[in-house]
């Protein structure tokens, strides 16, 4: 019989039930297998093409899945279940092909770069500084070292200093005055 006419007659498959496809299916029955074809079908390539965003790759991936499907019959073990198992590989094949479209780099083959201000002759400069600026500070007359530490790391203003170190703000003004220009002219070569 022709095949056009074998689809217009329809045949006890048709009916059956999903377990007994399955199970047909599963012990070769191409003929049980078609019917699940046609069941499951539409339903699989509406969602594919919902997954994918576009119709261009929906029915390869449809029969993608087919393949994958009748190759793997004998591990279903509810044959009830054939729809859900049918959309869990339609799924799985779908989102195989968005992961596909990305691009993706070759990590190993790219070694990121660090921030300018986090590269490695960066931080040594800074680390040099800072010790450059330690040793400056070393050596400043006590009174003059804790007014400019109070203002210029802990944030002071001048009277808060002055009750600190219980001095008149006069001479907050004029140690911090010291203090700075010596620090100007011993970190000259970091400006």
């Amino acid at each position: 019989m022709p095949a056009t006419l074998r689809e217009q007659v329809p045949s006890a498959l048709d009916t059956a039930s999903d377990l007994t496809l399955a199970d047909r299916a599963a012990d070769g029955d191409v003929r049980a297998f078609e019917v699940i074809v046609r069941r499951y079908g539409p339903l699989m390539r509406v969602y594919a093409s919902r997954v994918l965003g576009s119709n261009d790759e929906m029915d390869d991936v449809v029969q993608e899945s087919f393949i994958t499907a009748w190759q793997q019959l004998s591990t279903l073990e509810d044959g009830g279940a054939v729809k859900s198992w049918l959309m869990r590989i339609v799924s799985r094949k779908s989102i195989d092909r968005l992961r596909a479209r990305r691009h993706h780099a070759n990590i190993d083959l790219t070694e990121p770069t660090a921030p300018e201000h986090q590269s490695p002759h960066r931080l040594a400069e800074a680390e040099s500084q800072t010790e450059a600026l330690s040793r400056v500070l070393a050596e400043l007359p006590e009174d003059q070292r804790r007014c400019w530490t109070l203002r210029e790391l802990a944030d002071y203003s001048y009277g808060e200093i002055a009750e600190e170190l219980e001095l008149p703000v006069s001479t907050v003004r004029g140690l911090l005055a010291r203090a700075r220009k010596t620090l100007l002219r011993e970190m000259e070569e970091w400006r």
